[in-house]
């Protein structure tokens, strides 16, 4: 999943579940979006890029590992 942050709002990439899970993670520390965008704001004027950690799967979703072609 990828975040990425702009002046005017925010670009969220990734799968489905992954996108809700990180909305429900900010959800404890945020009311709105607006509030997340100028803190991320606020606390780094100079943007760097890192990575996201990947929500947990679902239980009962597949284990089987694909491999990358």
């Amino acid at each position: 999943m990828k975040v990425y942050v702009h002046e005017n709002g925010i670009i969220m990439s990734g799968k489905a579940w992954e996108i809700q899970a990180k909305l429900k993670k900010m959800q404890h520390s945020f009311d709105t979006m607006e509030q997340w965008v100028d803190s991320v704001h606020r606390t780094n004027s100079n943007p760097t890029r890192m990575a996201s950690p990947t929500a947990q799967k679902k239980i009962g979703s597949s284990s089987y590992l694909r491999p990358i072609v």
